[in-house]
């Protein structure tokens, strides 16, 4: 497979979530940039901006396995793993796996549960497998998880541990609409293919062996010293910044720097910019770092420091 190969499946794949998806580029560009570099990735925003569909339609445009958790607070970890039960016809036990034993799993409103819960997702988000009773299963090489939450200020939340919002590549925030495409959202609102991927004939335009490739190609893309020392300057800034109580880590500048080879895949090159930096560091990053006490009561946002890291630290010639 070669990089327009790839650049034509990432346009099928945006046309198919296009039959159902109205607007939301920016989001769908990151999902496929981080489709590409085998990433997860966390939705946020309010209620009724298309969330869960987004990531129903994207899966749907996949040869992949899926499943879905709809997490409740009620939920425990055997919900999501699934356990051993013993068969009293064979006098054995049996594995019943949870739903979690999938390629593509999308986790809505992953913090309506508790951080217990939640934590049954670490293992299997950091090493593609779960360990049951001591026995260690794989959950295959493109297990990726897109997760949904409503802004924490909502009630009936749980805060996600940073443990695990460190495993997701990106965290993006969705907006409202524009005026048109609102426009277009309500008119079509009682058309029943509007809501349902399959009635809206989206289908499955990528399989599990050309994702292997693609992925593989994106791993030979060329990051030269310049753009290197770049990633590595922007992630220890967000230690050093006085507005931050806690800064990236080396994970972040190892995900930072696989995403953008996967954007200048998808932009046709072979090599990296620091524009495919610079387009990436703040998902890459609002979830990795705390602003500190005295930036919250000064009414500081983290958005707006990683900006300010963004104009401070020079650019590469």
């Amino acid at each position: 497979m070669l990089i327009p190969d790839i650049q034509a499946l990432a346009d099928r794949l945006r046309a198919e979530i296009g039959k159902v998806i109205i607007g939301q580029k920016d989001t769908v560009d990151l999902l496929l940039t981080a489709l590409f570099s085998g990433g997860h990735v966390l939705l946020e925003g309010p209620p009724g901006t298309a969330k869960t569909l987004l990531a129903r339609v994207f899966c749907q445009s996949l040869s992949l396995k899926f499943g879905r958790i709809q997490f409740t607070p009620d939920m425990l970890p055997g919900d999501v793993l699934g356990s051993n039960l013993f068969n009293f016809q064979t006098s054995a036990f049996s594995l019943t796996k949870g739903p979690i034993f999938c390629d593509l799993l999308l986790a809505d409103e992953i913090n309506r549960t508790p951080p217990k819960t939640q934590a049954a997702l670490l293992e299997a988000m950091q090493e593609r497998s779960v360990t049951l009773d001591g026995v260690k299963h794989d959950l295959g090489p493109h297990f990726t998880v897109i997760a949904t939450q409503n802004p924490i200020e909502q009630q009936g939340t749980y805060p996600l541990p940073e443990a695990q919002l460190d495993r997701f590549l990106f965290k993006h925030v969705l907006g409202y609409p524009s005026l048109e495409e609102e426009k277009r959202i309500v008119d079509t609102a009682g058309n029943a293919a509007a809501t349902d991927p399959v009635l809206a004939g989206v289908s499955a335009v990528l399989s599990a062996a050309s994702l292997a490739e693609a992925i593989q190609v994106v791993s030979t893309v060329k990051l030269n010293d310049a753009n290197l020392n770049y990633i590595v300057a922007l992630i220890r800034a967000t230690r050093e910044a006085p507005q931050l109580s806690v800064g990236a880590s080396p994970r972040a500048g190892a995900l930072l720097a696989r995403a953008a080879r996967a954007r200048a895949v998808l932009d046709g090159r072979d090599y990296v910019l620091p524009d495919d930096i610079k387009a990436l560091y703040p998902a890459c990053m609002r979830h990795r770092v705390l602003l500190s006490p005295s930036a919250e009561i000064e009414g500081e946002n983290v958005d707006r420091v990683l900006q300010g890291l963004l104009e401070r630290i020079e650019i590469p010639r």
